[in-house]
């Protein structure tokens, strides 16, 4: 069951409208690192969870990343004015322009529409966890890259918070995949010696007819 509550998770504000910003920002609505894809990631992986505290995390997670998106929603909302003029985005999305009325819609900063296939459901947990801290450390790495193109110190707040929330899930999904080392595909499928051997395909000179195999290290002295 889901509750809404009318008091944002933080307030967001800015400065001023920036329509051109706020292209830049409809990535995390309706990109594929976006927050409406983790909320749905996350809740919609967290249905065969069997371990009840990790399904409660992935529900909770999945929760405040709906919170997100609605942040995220209201500073393109407050960033894109009151007056529809689509010659202030001279490039990138003007669906909001020309078809939403300013409207946040679920585009990324290109126009293209949201779509399910951001969505990553294995089954498996071990893998959904992986694909689950990938999703943050991607959130992390786009919200750094918005940082650094606006002044707008409030903008800038939220994306502070946004990305520091994005850091501790991280953080929290590392630390359930410590719990399921022995689970699902991290499970010792009879695994082989072949796992365990690095072909050497780089230094220049060699011709192994098969490669040779040697044991993986990265202290081998031609990186050095």
């Amino acid at each position: 069951m889901f509750m809404h509550d009318k008091k944002l998770l933080q307030d967001v504000k800015v400065e001023k409208p920036n329509p051109q910003y706020a292209v830049l920002l409809q990535e995390q609505l309706g990109g594929p690192n976006g927050e409406l894809k983790a909320g749905l990631q996350y809740i919609s992986q967290s249905f065969r969870i069997k371990d009840k505290a990790i399904k409660d995390l992935f529900l909770d997670i999945g929760s405040e990343e709906f919170s997100h998106m609605e942040m995220v929603a209201q500073t393109i909302n407050l960033l894109n004015g009151h007056d529809v003029d689509a010659s202030k985005v001279p490039a990138g999305e003007i669906e909001t322009h020309t078809l939403g009325g300013l409207s946040p819609m679920l585009v990324n900063s290109s126009g293209a529409p949201w779509t399910a296939n951001y969505v990553n459901v294995t089954g498996d947990l071990p893998a959904d966890l992986l694909s689950n801290i990938a999703a943050e450390q991607r959130a992390k790495v786009v919200y750094e890259y918005l940082h650094r193109q606006i002044n707008d110190k409030y903008v800038r707040q939220t994306i502070d918070f946004l990305l520091n929330r994005e850091e501790a899930h991280n953080a929290l999904f590392r630390e359930a995949l410590n719990q399921v080392q022995n689970q699902g595909s991290n499970k010792d499928f009879g695994i082989t010696e072949d796992s365990k051997l690095y072909f050497d395909l780089s230094t220049p000179g060699q011709n192994f007819r098969p490669p040779q195999p040697t044991p993986p290290s990265f202290n081998n002295p031609r990186q050095q």
